[in-house]
C-alpha cells in the first residue's frame, strides 16, 4: 500500500504527490519521502540536498530557478506551513510543452507536494504570510550552473494569483526569454 497518491499534470514528468496522513488523539504522521514508493512517480535518484525556506510576506514571488546539466536537478517541493502557488516551467529543449507552465496550490493543509523533473524552472508565490517549504533535491547546488528567468516575463505569462509585492534583487535582475533561448538539454 502506497502512502502517496500520484497525479499526472499536463506537463510530462511533472507530478502532484498527495500524502496520506494518519491521525489520532496525539496528532498525525505524514511520510514526506519514500524512495521505493516515489520511484513509480519518477524519482529515481538519491536525495543529495534538502533545503528549508521561510517566506515572510504574502504576495512574494521566488523564482524561476533552475540548474544546467550536469547539475540539473529534480525537486520535491512540500509546504510545511501556510500556502503557496507553486509553478513549474518546462524548459526542456524539443519538448512539445516547451515554455509552458503548470501550477498547483500546496499547503500545510492539503498534504501535497510537487515532483519537478530535471529541465524545469521552479518558482512560487506565497499566498499567506510565514510560508515554510521543504525542498528535496537530486543534485547539490552548483553556483556556476545556476540560472533563472524573470518571473514576470510577459512571454511566460505566468498567472500569479496575487499582485506581486516582492521579488529579490537577484530575481528581479533575471533575464527574459528571447528568440535565442532554445531550452535546456537534459
Amino acid at each position: 500500500m502506497s502512502r502517496f497518491l500520484v497525479t499526472e499534470t499536463p506537463l510530462a514528468g511533472l507530478r502532484l504527490i498527495q500524502r496520506q496522513q494518519f491521525s489520532d488523539s496525539r496528532g498525525f504522521l505524514s511520510r514526506l519521502f519514500c524512495a521505493d514508493a516515489l520511484l513509480a512517480a519518477g524519482w529515481d535518484k538519491p536525495i543529495v540536498q534538502i533545503n528549508h525556506t521561510c517566506t515572510l510576506r504574502q504576495g512574494t514571488v521566488r523564482g524561476m530557478h533552475y540548474q544546467l546539466p550536469p547539475h540539473a536537478e529534480m525537486k520535491l517541493v512540500t509546504c510545511l506551513r501556510g500556502e503557496i502557488w507553486d509553478v513549474a516551467l518546462d524548459l526542456r529543449a524539443g519538448s512539445p510543452t516547451f515554455l509552458q507552465w503548470h501550477a498547483e496550490r500546496l499547503s500545510a493543509d492539503n498534504h501535497c507536494s510537487l515532483l519537478i523533473p530535471e529541465g524545469f524552472a521552479h518558482g512560487f508565490q506565497a499566498l499567506s504570510d510565514d510560508v515554510e517549504l521543504l525542498y528535496c533535491h537530486s543534485a547539490a547546488y552548483a553556483p556556476d550552473a545556476e540560472r533563472g528567468l524573470h518571473a514576470l516575463d510577459e512571454r511566460l505569462a505566468i498567472d500569479w494569483p496575487l499582485p506581486v509585492c516582492e521579488l529579490s534583487e537577484k530575481d528581479a535582475a533575471q533575464s527574459r526569454v528571447d528568440g535565442k533561448f532554445d531550452g535546456v538539454r537534459v
